[in-house]
């Protein structure tokens, strides 16, 4: 992105795609003749992950890109396990490990619980869930999602889901 585009500026429009949770995961760097101060800590408060002026050599813009995408690699590889107070999800094993007891899902739940779980105390749409679990090509019922939260709770415990009327569905963090 360059700080200097027309109609928004780079800034702006790296804001506006920070406030967007679908970006979340999104590596965003300036390449800009900007060399100010001030443009590069606007830019970092705005949610950018590197900064880099030109002129620079393709060499090492190149470097600095793949520098990130080992990053956002590594922080993808450390989401293999999830532990949520007695609750350990292993997403290579497929494995649910529930107060010292060991059991694994039927796929379509594992994926929802995985996901729910992922984000804790975070309530996670409908559309992102079908999206997510069941893919743009199967076509489900409205209840589907409904029928797996329900065998989820029956099997793990109704204290870590939370419907949200009209919207979704969110993991409860245990408390400590």
């Amino acid at each position: 992105m360059d700080v200097m585009m027309p109609e928004m500026d780079g800034i702006e429009a790296c804001e506006e795609l920070r406030s967007d949770p679908t970006f979340n995961d999104t590596i965003i760097m300036f390449l800009t003749a900007r060399g100010e101060d001030y443009s590069y800590v606007a830019a970092f408060d705005a949610g950018a992950d590197d900064y880099v002026t030109k002129p620079i050599k393709p060499k090492i813009i190149v470097s600095k890109v793949k520098a990130l995408l080992r990053r956002l690699k590594k922080e993808e590889e450390n989401q293999d396990k999830i532990q949520l107070g007695k609750l350990i999800i292993e997403k290579e094993q497929y494995e649910v490990t529930h107060k010292g007891k060991t059991f694994s899902l039927p796929r379509k739940e594992f994926e929802l619980l995985y996901l729910l779980a992922s984000k804790p105390d975070k309530v996670v749409k409908r559309e992102k869930i079908m999206e997510v679990v069941w893919g743009s090509e199967v076509v489900v019922g409205d209840r589907t999602i409904d029928v797996h939260i329900r065998k989820l709770r029956e099997k793990v415990g109704d204290k870590y889901f939370k419907t949200v009327k009209g919207v979704g569905y969110k993991f409860v963090q245990p408390s400590k």
